[in-house]
């Protein structure tokens, strides 16, 4: 194809967003993708040779570098190499990976378990294997892009409820039919606004109308909980989740998801999604770090505490100052601007430097890409951590 002289929605797609970005760099205003230098102690890093606080980061308990976690990797290396032979289901399984899995079901106190290539592909797959055409799904209707995406594609037909509200979903529930396959899907703590779902009255709704619950950990695990194993703690209900997603790359220094729930559904998912049929295994080292990064979490629960004492004091300050930050009480924690160009006028006045959608230095944020947060709300999300001098 011609791109210069085709004109076309692709073409006309493409301009319109690559006009915004010039736009924005034309204007000092493009703060996206700065590659981080070195990774340094203290949850530091150095941009462009400047040494910054690290605000933007998913490392909630502050497990990046950690001589454990980063030992178990090396070790991985040196007995299996940098790879793996193909897909897990031929040639690429490893004992590491085996030994991930159970980790994993122990710290989610569920049957068994199985992992992904990442987060994202985990949602998708799962959804979209579990559920088909002629199904329900009720989604909450800020939910990562993942699930979303994941219920898109499995056919099934898609219901969305006004954030949080038990009640609106519950409007949905009664709505279907009765005898059709139903699943309710939420984020345990959101992304871009750090509230907690409320997972009793959810699953009191799921129970009523015989629906199955999927719940997204991805930013609960190492934070909600006294131990930081996840939403369920936090509520004190046990094991009530039905499936249990989770990622490798927040709390956890790796990469990739998981689902953790009974065997049988772990069986199915193993011989039926595609992201594990068609996806190479994860490498070695990144498989061996997650696995000793769940053993950290329960060994050194003092993260978890000191995670909770600076997030408190980082809302805290930030409301007597002024600012809101929503109804957050997690680690994410939102700064509401009103505008887009308030928000990145607010972060080139206070000299902020921001790589991957993040900022860090003067000012502890993090500014949050467009197609993240609701067109409506732009916002700064600070990221905390638990390194002793935030």
């Amino acid at each position: 194809m011609d791109f210069h002289n085709t004109d076309d929605s692709v073409t006309r797609r493409v301009k319109a967003l690559n006009d915004r970005v010039d736009n924005l760099k034309s204007n000092d205003l493009y703060f996206y993708n700065q590659p981080v230098e070195e990774m340094l102690d203290d949850s530091k890093v150095r941009v462009r040779g400047r040494v910054m606080g690290m605000y933007a980061s998913y490392s909630y308990l502050g497990l990046v570098g950690h001589p454990r976690i980063n030992e178990a990797a090396k070790r991985a290396v040196d007995k299996f190499g940098t790879g793996t032979n193909g897909v897990r289901t031929l040639a690429g399984t490893l004992t590491i990976h085996n030994e991930l899995e159970e980790t994993i079901a122990n710290f989610k106190h569920t049957e068994a378990a199985v992992t992904y290539s990442s987060g994202y592909a985990t949602n998708l797959t799962v959804v979209s294997t579990l559920m088909g055409r002629g199904d329900y799904i009720f989604s909450d209707k800020l939910n990562h892009a993942s699930i979303v995406d994941g219920c898109l594609m499995s056919g099934a037909e898609f219901r969305r409820f006004r954030h949080n509200d038990m009640a609106h979903l519950e409007g949905l529930l009664k709505n279907a039919p009765a005898d059709v396959a139903k699943l309710v899907i939420a984020d345990s703590v959101f992304s871009m606004d750090g509230d907690i779902i409320d997972l009793p009255k959810m699953l009191e709704l799921c129970k009523k109308y015989h629906a199955w619950l999927m719940i997204d950990e991805a930013h609960s695990v190492g934070v909600l909980g006294e131990k930081g194993t996840g939403i369920e703690e936090y509520f004190g209900l046990g094991d009530v989740i039905d499936i249990k997603m989770g990622t490798l790359s927040k709390t956890i220094p790796s990469v990739g998801g998981y689902v953790a729930a009974k065997k049988e559904i772990i069986s199915y998912l193993r011989h039926a999604s595609r992201a594990y049929i068609f996806s190479a295994a994860l490498p070695p080292a990144q498989a061996a770090a997650a696995n000793e990064s769940f053993k950290v979490i329960l060994d050194e629960p003092w993260r978890v505490e000191r995670l909770n004492q600076n997030t408190k004091q980082f809302i805290g300050g930030l409301k007597s100052m002024g600012f809101d930050t929503m109804l957050t009480e997690t680690a994410i924690v939102p700064v509401l601007c009103g505008e887009d160009d308030i928000a990145f006028a607010m972060t080139r006045k206070r000299n902020i430097t921001m790589y991957s959608s993040c900022l860090s230095f003067r000012l502890p944020c993090r500014k949050d890409s467009p197609a993240c947060a609701p067109r409506s709300l732009p916002r700064m999300t600070p990221a905390r951590s638990n390194a002793p001098w935030m």
